[in-house]
């Protein structure tokens, strides 16, 4: 019994020690708000949509906070045909995109973007349909320009874990996307 316990001691240490090096879910959340304002802190933030919906386009342009809660920011470097050319409802939107960490960026990392943006596939989800898992698992984040933009637009956006990628939502972590939307396989 007694080399039983021994035994088992090292485990027991070893599981307290594991146990401190994890972080509490609102430490996580607290970092990603510290990565997202890191990030645009060296950029240049509008805090409200256009009343016209017009928005500044190009490498240069603003973030602009789309979501509320500041849970997204778009910045818009072609916005596409708006007027002939406009998301509809269940209609399959392709996307191609590429995407870094900012938790990584932060810490200074310079990381290459994972995605499938130099890949020969696509990826697509049926814009504003989220019964399917199709369109869910890649959160509501990345439909959010096809709100105010042409299906043929070009963005970058911040994007918060809890309207990302939806398995993901529990690693808090927040991605700065570069996104290009299609209509159709080319």
């Amino acid at each position: 019994m007694k080399l039983k316990s021994l035994l088992l001691l090292p485990l027991a240490i070893l599981s307290l020690v594991a146990c401190d090096d994890s972080k509490s879910y609102s430490e996580l959340l607290h970092d990603e708000d510290k990565a997202v304002n890191s990030f645009l802190a060296n950029q240049r933030v509008i805090n409200e949509i256009p009343a016209d919906t017009v928005f500044e386009t190009g490498e240069d342009a603003p973030y602009y906070r789309i979501e509320p809660d500041g849970n997204v920011y778009m910045q818009v470097i072609s916005a596409g045909d708006r007027k002939n050319n406009r998301a509809q409802s269940d209609q399959t939107i392709y996307f191609r995109y590429g995407r870094i960490s900012l938790l990584s960026y932060e810490k200074g990392n310079d990381d290459t973007p994972d995605g499938n943006y130099d890949d020969i596939d696509y990826l697509s989800f049926r814009f504003e349909n989220f019964q399917l898992s199709s369109s869910s698992s890649y959160g509501y984040g990345i439909q959010m320009p096809l709100y105010y933009l042409g299906i043929d637009c070009e963005v970058n956006l911040v994007v918060k874990s809890q309207y990302g990628f939806y398995n993901e939502v529990s690693n808090v972590i927040p991605y700065k996307y570069h996104i290009k939307y299609y209509k159709s396989k080319i």
